[in-house]
């Protein structure tokens, strides 16, 4: 699929500094073969959040706190 065929996404925020970053890079990682993420902010940051790129360098989504206190640590990749 060439790139004018993908579908378009803005995510769009406030600061485009943590959210709306991750959120572009989700999308683009596991959906880049159709869709074509963007990320922008009214009033954007200077940088993005150091903790945001850390964040997608080593995810762990828990969808309730039972989880998270099941599962406080992690081995390493």
């Amino acid at each position: 699929m060439s790139t004018s065929d993908k579908k378009r996404v803005l995510v769009l925020c406030t600061g485009n500094s943590c959210r709306s970053q991750m959120a572009e890079g989700f999308v683009n990682h596991l959906l880049g073969d159709r869709w074509d993420a963007r990320s922008a902010g009214t009033a954007p940051a200077a940088r993005v959040h150091p903790l945001a790129v850390r964040a997608m360098a080593d995810l762990v989504v828990t969808v309730c706190d039972s989880a998270k206190e099941a599962c406080l640590t992690f081995p390493p990749p």
